[in-house]
């Protein structure tokens, strides 16, 4: 079976999508990753920070 240039076409078309929708969305876990370990990291300095000034007491 061979395809046509128009099927070919719509083909490549439909992988760039999917493509494009598949590096998205790594995009949103890394960017959803990153953030969470961001927060966590901060959430414990400050939690630190809190021992060392009730340590000092």
């Amino acid at each position: 079976m061979r395809l046509t240039d128009q099927e070919l076409a719509a083909r490549k078309r439909r992988n760039l999508w999917i493509a494009g929708g598949l590096v998205a969305f790594m995009a949103l876990v890394f960017l959803t990753t990153f953030l969470r370990m961001q927060r966590n990291m901060e959430e414990a300095r400050a939690a630190r920070a809190g021992v060392v000034a009730e340590a000092a007491r």
